[in-house]
């Protein structure tokens, strides 16, 4: 991906999106490290990454934040680093794919990616040479996201891309991981705090789209 354009003064609640997008990148870019851990874990209280407002699905994000900080403080880096490459990584082929062309359903996998890639090439997004990740993994669908949030893009261009790229192929990820029975109790928390930011973002487009 390219570098973020200039900061703009955006609202709190987008603000808000945007660490969450920005959260849930780091996440499933790479194991935990302990700084990550502990910021996560000494939070004061899940407002610090919370969804924008006070709604029930909201409430539900808050709770997954706070499951989340448990499971950081309990977490094992050792165990961490190598449950992560064991699920997403794989010697071979990964457990679960942490690229969101293998959740797609409306395209073949391989015109998924070719239609993202168009995409963030119209926006001069590219993925840099150093950058061993595809475009479709989870992380820089997340950032992309991010990326559209915090260059203040219309909330039209935003819903178009988080429904097409990121609610399909994210919100069916996070399934997988919750589903695998080796997930420990902090994969399984990311996924959760995941989903329900998702849905979170899900309401606000729908209310969008209905005014």
């Amino acid at each position: 991906m390219s570098d973020s354009p200039p900061p703009l003064t955006l609202a709190e609640e987008d603000l808000a999106r945007a660490h969450c997008y920005a959260l849930i990148s780091r996440l499933f870019y790479a194991p935990p490290d302990a700084k990550l851990l502990e910021s996560i874990g000494a939070a004061g209280s899940a407002t610090e990454a919370s969804a924008p407002d006070e709604t029930s699905t909201s409430g539900a994000y808050t709770e997954a934040f706070i499951a989340l900080q448990r499971a950081c403080r309990a977490a094992d880096l050792a165990a961490l680093r190598q449950e992560y490459d064991d699920i997403f990584v794989g010697a071979g082929k990964a457990l679960v794919t942490p690229y969101t062309s293998g959740y797609s359903l409306r395209n073949a996998p391989d015109r998924h990616l070719v239609a993202l890639r168009e995409q963030l090439s119209t926006w001069g997004l590219a993925r840099r040479d150093a950058v061993f990740e595809v475009e479709d993994h989870v992380s820089g669908i997340c950032d992309a996201m991010r990326w559209l949030i915090v260059g203040g893009h219309a909330l039209e261009v935003q819903r178009a891309f988080f429904e097409e790229y990121v609610y399909t192929g994210v919100g069916p990820f996070c399934d997988a991981v919750d589903a695998h029975a080796s997930a420990t109790s902090f994969y399984r928390a990311a996924a959760a705090l995941s989903r329900a930011f998702l849905r979170v973002e899900q309401e606000g487009f729908a209310l969008l789209a209905s005014e």
